[in-house]
């Protein structure tokens, strides 16, 4: 898998995480907050071998500029 970087969030010092990356498999690769909380784990039914992560609303702009 190839991945592009696509954004990473400047107002996140100062690892600029979180970060978004586009692959060449169509999909998309968040870096961002691991979810913990084990009460909205719980909510979404996260299956083994998956994970979450958070994001900020002001990093979904940059989900249009991958394509």
């Amino acid at each position: 898998m190839q991945i592009r970087l696509i954004a990473a969030d400047p107002e996140s010092q100062p690892t600029n995480s979180p970060t978004l990356y586009k692959t060449d498999r169509g999909s998309w690769i968040v870096q961002g907050w691991v979810v913990t909380d084990p009460g909205v784990l719980a909510q979404m039914g996260i299956p083994e071998g998956e994970a979450c992560v958070e994001i900020p609303d002001r990093m979904i702009p940059f989900f249009a500029e991958g394509d």
